[in-house]
């Protein structure tokens, strides 16, 4: 994909789309960070729809008993392992803490995703030379 307009992103849970295998599905799985605490869970995942790809796991954390939860948005690229039961990225919990968050009511989605990409240090899906990072089992 080449630079520019970033394309339509949906969460999987709002799309048509279905995962092909459940063993696939990471949905719900717990979140280690790179040193192995956990996180978090898998509470959705973004995909882009013109492409039928993942590009940002939602990450579910905070709260108790699913009340003052709070949602942050990890690109796909910081996914370093994943298991039966769990996802390892490859950042911090300090990082993921320091994500920015987002809010629809106030940031444009162009900029927040822009954002994100530069907060983890990636390349962005959208820009000239992404290539997509290996798919775990």
């Amino acid at each position: 994909m080449g630079t520019g307009t970033i394309p339509v992103l949906t969460k999987l849970s709002d799309s048509p789309q279905v995962i092909a295998s459940p063993a696939e599905d990471i949905l719900g799985r717990k979140v280690t960070d790179r040193s192995g605490a956990e996180i978090g869970k898998v509470g959705d995942l973004v995909i882009d729809e013109n492409e039928q790809r993942v590009r940002f796991l939602i990450l579910e954390h905070g709260g108790f008993l699913g009340i003052g939860e709070k949602e942050t948005y990890i690109p796909v690229d910081a996914v370093s392992e994943v298991t039966e039961d769990r996802v390892h990225i490859d950042r911090t919990g300090d990082d993921v803490a320091q994500a920015p968050g987002y809010d629809p009511e106030l940031l444009d989605r162009n900029e927040y995703f822009g954002s994100l990409y530069s907060h983890y240090g990636y390349t962005p899906f959208w820009g000239a030379g992404y290539v997509y990072p290996r798919v775990y089992p």
